[in-house]
């Protein structure tokens, strides 16, 4: 194996650097005990003009501050640019449908840099390229630099592949995984001592929704889990998505853990599947910061691939320090039972990712576990599918 690439060993000497930057996250309480919980803050904000910023510096003040979360500190931000920087519903700008706003971004980075955050990290994992994400943002017309001057150090990366590091980081599922027991990321979800998952206020076509969670989907490289990995080993440049995980059709490269369950993984049900990786990902690298951007957005899917997609506006950000919690109150905020199941809206033909996370011990989806600041639940509810 090259240099490059980690071989299990190698691997497992690099856990000690991802528990590095796991002291800060919810702990795994496993299959007993009370899940952990946070306050959650939800805001109004009609436009993405100046009042993103005020509004967001209200609420993180409503969770405690920043500046004990930063400052000092390299945060690392999983942004949620899915699919192609062309792929447009209706012609609209990716950022007014399915992609989180480039002004939300810029706020959350000011507010960290003034929160006394040292080094601030904007990662994806653009679909199938290695390319940077400065290069996929200005394929859907952002300017990337407006990151820059923001009063503080903004650096990029793609996580989609090996990227800046000479090996991949070993994630170990506690409490031994539901999909496998450990995950092989990019270095940069361990070089960090903040994680923040900064994501939209979705539905979801497989999962049901896409929020702070299911935007950790995308943390997993597709030179190892995606439709073109090598076999022995990760591939040099992702090819294609994550197939993989979606439908079972092959399993990841054996240089990673390999299914737990293998006739559980050879299931080709994504409502199976997605949940699991899903589930797994947030406990192994937990997020210390969940932001939810849902000032304009769309319903019936994740994106303009999706039949039915239609743009929506329901003006709210949603913020918190445990994220099942905050994906719980934002699904509330869209007319659901975060306590709801496979069966029952919005999880008809998928298991609830609240559930296997809240079973991990990540966190609650028990409303009456989470205390809600800023605008009550029933005031700011958005009915995504009466909309």
């Amino acid at each position: 194996m090259s240099q490059a690439l980690c071989n299990r060993r190698d691997a497992i000497r690099a856990l000690g650097v991802a528990a590095a930057g796991l002291c800060l996250g919810p702990r795994s309480f496993g299959l007993t005990g009370q899940a952990p919980t946070a306050p959650v803050v939800i805001g109004r904000s009609p436009t993405y003009g100046p009042e993103v910023v005020s509004t967001l510096a209200t609420m993180f003040d409503q969770m405690g501050g920043l500046a004990p979360l930063v400052k000092g500190k390299t945060v690392a931000i999983k942004l949620n640019l899915t699919g192609g920087p062309t792929n447009r519903l209706n012609g609209m700008p990716l950022e007014l449908t399915h992609w989180v706003h480039p002004k939300v971004i810029a706020a959350t980075v000011y507010l960290m840099g003034k929160a006394g955050a040292r080094r601030v990290r904007l990662l994806e994992s653009p679909w199938s390229t290695a390319e940077p994400v400065q290069e996929f943002m200005r394929q859907a017309g952002w300017n990337p630099n407006q990151f820059l001057s923001l009063g503080t150090r903004v650096e990029f990366e793609n996580t989609n592949y090996l990227g800046e590091a000479k090996r991949y980081t070993l994630f170990k599922v506690p409490g031994g995984g539901l999909m496998f027991s450990g995950y092989d990321l990019n270095h940069s979800y361990s070089d960090c001592d903040v994680f923040v998952s900064l994501a939209k206020l979705k539905q979801h076509a497989t999962a049901g929704v896409t929020l702070s969670m299911k935007n950790c989907f995308g943390i997993t490289p597709c030179t190892i889990y995606g439709e073109g990995a090598g076999i022995n080993e990760p591939s040099l440049t992702p090819k294609g998505g994550r197939g993989m995980i979606h439908n079972g059709n092959r399993a990841p490269s054996e240089s990673a853990p390999q299914p737990l369950h293998p006739h559980e993984y050879a299931t080709k049900d994504p409502g199976y599947r997605v949940p699991r990786v899903t589930a797994d990902l947030v406990a192994a690298r937990p997020i210390h910061l969940a932001i939810i951007d849902g000032i304009y957005t769309e319903t019936g899917g994740e994106g303009p691939w999706v039949s039915g997609v239609k743009a929506v506006h329901p003006g709210l950000l949603v913020a918190g320090r445990n994220c099942v919690a905050t994906d719980a109150v934002a699904v509330a905020l869209m007319g659901f039972d975060p306590r709801a199941d496979r069966g029952t809206a919005p999880f008809e033909t998928a298991d609830s990712t609240l559930r296997l996370a809240e079973e991990l011990g990540v966190g609650t989806r028990n409303l009456s576990n989470i205390e809600v600041r800023g605008v009550p639940i029933n005031k700011a509810k958005f009915m995504f599918r009466a909309a």
